[in-house]
């Protein structure tokens, strides 16, 4: 199964009223219609934010140091795939859904194990309907204008 690499961003208002950047991933009805991918993982660094609560500049280039680790890795084993990156309010979440938990640690571990110990923390829940990137994707969903 073939996942498109489109993303869309969107600046969202966070419950504390301070902007955070939403990057969802477009494009996976079919990884969705598959049924398989059931389980959804939450990864979040809690970081010392900027007044207007966005990271600082060491704090936003290791991150994506982490995103970049991360999506290598995805485009070697489909059993996970990322959905969303929220940032802002002194918090940074990636979302992600597998088929597999034991893979989805494996595939993690490895993608990070050449980056220094970072202030993680991993919640994994079953939302075999998908219904974190459907609130994400209704409340935020720009279209490509291509």
């Amino acid at each position: 199964m073939k996942v498109p690499d489109k993303w869309w961003s969107y600046p969202a208002e966070s419950e504390s009223g301070r902007t955070i950047i939403v990057t969802g991933h477009d494009g996976l009805d079919s990884v969705i219609e598959s049924g398989k991918y059931i389980y959804r993982l939450d990864v979040s660094w809690q970081y010392d934010a900027l007044s207007d609560g966005m990271p600082t500049d060491e704090d936003a280039e290791m991150m994506e140091k982490v995103t970049d680790s991360l999506t290598e890795e995805l485009k070697r084993d489909k059993a996970v795939v990322m959905t969303g990156i929220y940032t802002g309010d002194g918090r940074r979440d990636w979302v992600f859904y597998t088929k597999n938990l034991r893979i989805f640690s494996a595939l993690f571990n490895r993608a990070l194990e050449s980056l220094p110990q970072l202030p993680l923390l991993i919640e994994a829940s079953e939302d075999a309907a998908w219904e974190e990137y459907r609130d994400m994707r209704e409340a935020t969903y720009v279209p490509d204008e291509e």
